[in-house]
């Protein structure tokens, strides 16, 4: 039957002795062999020691073969933890034949533990083996169990049974089925149960309203919780929280603070988790005041009420007020760890967050977890700090922590992105189970090293493993194509995403593709792509048609690239760069003098390019024409011996890329000599041993000189260099590169 059979079950009675439980001891013989007393006796029953106790007894007299007490004792085993389902099963297993409250009790137990793959497992068996039909009770949890493992399939083949069975009109079954159907991300189906019902309750208003807010709809379910209004339905507080999260991802704060406004005035009860919600929404609305002067009035709060604020003070740049909350914390939980580490990480500030898992190894009282872990190596991803990241990861296998999607997706990012692809494959291939995030961050590293054919190949294992790539894993494959100037393989995927893979193309999906063809000179197909979108192309899409215009000095493209993006991002410098770099290629100097006065004018200030290097585990930083590191003398000793050596084989450095960035204005005639990526790969031969690589890492793209400069330095000193820009992977051996040149 369910799990064992009354043979594999063997003699209750020779494992649990009876006298060990002395509620049973005080009942006479004439109690034992009575069925009205076993509702008493479960209830005498202080844990699963006596239920089992009671089953032996049960079995012995002869009690068990009562179908009415053999189910209350099954029910007592089923849904008093999830601890106790085996035994359940057994139990079941026993009962000879089961009536339909029983399916149903065994049916909601699976629903609800950690295995809810099993209730679905049992309902087809009950349709099997039991012939019985199910009634309105057992559609709720069988359609609870669907959603639990997020099968859309089995939730259809359960609503075609209902619609059969003449439930369709049952609110309970409706209500199910909204949860179930915006859980699964159909919201369509969702709202076509929803708009089926005559007669809806909160639960039906409340389950449209929250699956509007998860399933990324936040205009449509304010606009819900309007009609609702009109409708004269009363909200309660778990409509209100719907409400304000539709309105915190809306960044809506008229809305919000209207919506905190009509709790008061109609008297819906604040609990904790409401006053969270109007707290997340003022964070997430940028109100940091109306969120303080919330935080302040609450009575009780819990880790939730204080990483919100951390994250919120961490989200505006004010480090010091989150770093004031979190140390007035009452206790210092690793969740709020967390949240100070995982706000300076996602809001740029790497070197901070690990600054702060520093801090948290010397707390005594409070470990990492996998959430911790997960966010010092997205740090140590974006700085290129592999010593720390290698340390988490040896860490990782001292303590046992078993490798989950998100701890395997962080260390493979980590390591691609500090340079060693090696271990990066090492990881990826060391886990048995792998989502599509783990595939997608695979396909990432490929990209960023220059591997397309091999980030490709991967895409094609991913396809036989019956996994689904989502948004996510074609932008990595994109950018595979574009990287590696796979045109064709960039078309056919980018075609391919709708009619085969049912994923939509985004926006970043259109840049990737913009990128490929301005990359492979086909600019007027890159023009008549943006021209057909079916959305507003993004400053990204007009972005990678402008780096496309700087390679091949068309101007008036570049132009006319340069005007649209501005009209999307009137603050975007980085089209002015651009722009000045293309009128430099061809020579016309008095325009990159008018565009540097209009930005001069427009006040707008060029990110500063910085590069970093790690060594001994230290991570050392440098600007452009940077005096502040203990060993600069030496720095700029070795960089006066490069720049000899490079002149001495012919190099002359192109100052058609001095306009690259505002970094260079400020340094004149030696502003190329000075780059931050120079500078950090003079210190990596002054402090590394010549058989380790230099590793550097920088925030803005690496200029053509830059890029000449680091090929002749790796060839004369025989070097290996691998240099990370923004966009991707530079490796030089032996004066060789192994990514594309395209400058």
């Amino acid at each position: 039957m369910i799990s064992t059979s009354m043979a594999t079950l063997g003699n209750p009675l020779a494992s649990v002795p009876i006298s060990s439980n002395p509620t049973l001891l005080t009942a006479n013989n004439e109690q034992k062999s009575n069925p009205s007393t076993v509702p008493v006796l479960i209830d005498k029953c202080a844990n699963k020691k006596h239920l089992k106790q009671l089953h032996a007894h049960m079995l012995r007299t002869g009690l068990f073969f009562d179908p009415p007490s053999a189910t209350k004792l099954f029910t007592a085993f089923a849904l008093s933890s999830p601890s106790s389902l085996d035994y359940a099963c057994k139990v079941f297993d026993q009962i000879p034949q089961p009536n339909l409250y029983t399916w149903n009790t065994l049916i909601r137990a699976f629903a609800s533990s950690p295995k809810p793959i099993q209730g679905l497992l049992v309902f087809i068996q009950m349709l099997h083996e039991s012939q019985r039909f199910p009634n309105s009770y057992t559609f709720p949890f069988v359609i609870k169990a669907a959603t639990e493992v997020s099968s859309l399939l089995a939730g259809q083949a359960i609503h075609g049974m209902v619609m059969k069975a003449s439930f369709g009109s049952d609110l309970f079954i409706s209500n199910s089925l909204i949860h179930f159907y915006s859980s699964s991300g159909d919201l369509d189906s969702a709202y076509l149960v929803f708009s089926k019902i005559v007669e809806k309750d909160i639960v039906s208003w409340n389950s449209m309203i929250s699956g509007f807010v998860q399933g990324g709809s936040p205009e449509e379910a304010l606009q819900l919780f309007k009609r609702m209004k009109m409708e004269n339905a009363r909200p309660n507080r778990v409509t209100m929280v719907g409400v304000l999260s539709a309105c915190a991802k809306k960044i809506d704060l008229e809305f919000g603070r209207w919506a905190c406004d009509y709790i008061e005035r109609n008297g819906i009860d604040i609990n904790l988790i409401l006053s969270n919600a109007m707290l997340d929404m003022y964070v997430k609305c940028g109100s940091l005041e109306d969120a303080r002067r919330l935080f302040d009035k609450m009575k009780e709060k819990d880790i939730v009420s204080w990483t919100t604020m951390i994250d919120g003070y961490a989200k505006v740049g004010d480090y010091d007020a989150a770093r004031r909350v979190f140390d007035v914390m009452p206790r210092e939980d690793v969740t709020a760890w967390n949240a100070l580490i995982s706000s300076y990480q996602q809001n740029g500030k790497p070197k901070e967050a690990l600054a702060i898992f520093r801090e948290l190894q010397l707390n005594k009282n409070t470990k990492p977890n996998e959430v911790t872990l997960a966010s010092t190596l997205a740090a140590c991803a974006q700085l290129g700090a592999m010593d720390l990241g290698g340390w988490i990861h040896v860490y990782i296998k001292k303590q046992g922590i078993k490798l989950n999607f998100h701890l395997t997706t962080s260390l493979i990012d980590m390591y691609s992105k500090c340079g060693h692809l090696e271990k990066a494959l090492e990881v990826f291939y060391s886990v048995e189970r792998r989502d599509v995030f783990v595939w997608s961050a695979m396909i990432a590293g490929l990209a960023m090293h220059g591997h397309g054919r091999a980030a490709i190949d991967l895409f094609s294992k991913m396809q036989e493993t019956k996994v689904k790539p989502n948004a996510v894993t074609f932008t990595n494959l994109l950018c595979a194509c574009s990287h590696s100037g796979l045109v064709d393989e960039g078309r056919l995927f980018f075609n391919q995403m709708r009619p085969v893979y049912g994923v939509v193309p985004g926006s970043k999906h259109y840049a990737c593709m913009v990128d490929i063809l301005g990359r492979a000179g086909c600019l007027e197909e890159a023009v008549e792509l943006i021209e057909k979108m079916p959305i507003v192309p993004s400053a990204s899409v007009w972005g990678a048609l402008l780096g496309a215009c700087r390679i091949y000095g068309n101007v008036e493209l570049a132009e006319m690239a340069c005007s649209r993006l501005l009209e999307t991002d009137s603050n975007n410098h980085g089209a002015y760069v651009l722009l000045s770099n293309i009128y430099a290629k061809v020579g016309k100097w008095d325009c990159v003098s008018r565009l540097r006065q209009h930005m001069k004018v427009s006040g707008l200030e060029k990110e500063p390019g910085c590069s970093s290097i790690e060594v001994n585990g230290i991570i050392h930083e440098f600007l452009v024409g940077d005096n502040s590191h203990p060993l600069s003398t030496e720095i700029y000793s070795k960089l006066d011996e490069i720049v000899a050596r490079i002149k001495s084989t012919g190099y002359v450095s192109d100052e058609s890329h001095l306009l690259q960035f505002v970094e260079e204005e400020y340094m004149k005639a030696h502003a190329l000599n000075l780059h931050s990526e120079k500078l950090a790969i003079a210190y990596g031969l002054i402090r590394m041993e010549p058989s380790q690589p230099i590793r550097i890492v920088k925030n803005l793209r690496v200029c053509g000189d830059c890029h000449s400069v680091a090929k002749l330095i790796s060839k004369l000193y025989n070097r290996d260099i691998l240099l990370r820009d923004r966009y991707r992977f530079h490796h030089f051996s032996g004066g060789n590169c192994s990514c594309m040149d395209y400058w």
